[in-house]
């Protein structure tokens, strides 16, 4: 089927330029706002939705975050700061505990360390071609 197309190479799936820790922080504080939306009803089927609904969004912002990871952030950016390669992997973890537990706290520290990506991010040349909503000056 597939014999006759050509070889194609690429450095990346498709580096469309745009990046920015804000798609992990809508996500990451829909999951504090469900997590606490949970705890604040005793409705069954709306709890049962709240948990399908927050692990969706926790799933989400652990790709996010891999993104910046994989595509945004360079060699030379972890040498610059050097807690980010723990401070990606511990906000990857965080969404994996975010998925797993409806604690509000464990949102709010998800949330918490996305901040501490983006304070980071925008610190970098490269955020001011790339990122979409930047912090007010």
């Amino acid at each position: 089927m597939f014999t006759d197309a050509p070889l194609a190479h690429a450095h990346c799936d498709l580096y469309c330029g745009v990046y920015d820790p804000a798609q992990a922080m809508i996500e990451a504080m829909s999951c504090l706002k469900i997590a606490k939306k949970y705890a604040d009803s005793d409705d069954e089927v709306f709890r049962a939705r709240c948990i399908i609904l927050k692990e969706e969004r926790a799933e989400l912002v652990k790709q996010h975050i891999m993104v910046l990871w994989a595509d945004f952030f360079t060699a030379d950016h972890r040498k610059e700061f050097a807690n980010l390669d723990d401070l990606v992997w511990r906000a990857i973890h965080q969404g994996g505990e975010a998925k797993k537990s409806m604690d509000p706290a464990v949102s709010q520290t998800l949330v918490d360390l996305i901040n501490e990506i983006a304070e980071i991010f925008w610190k970098t040349e490269k955020s001011k071609a790339s990122g979409v909503y930047p912090p007010n000056a």
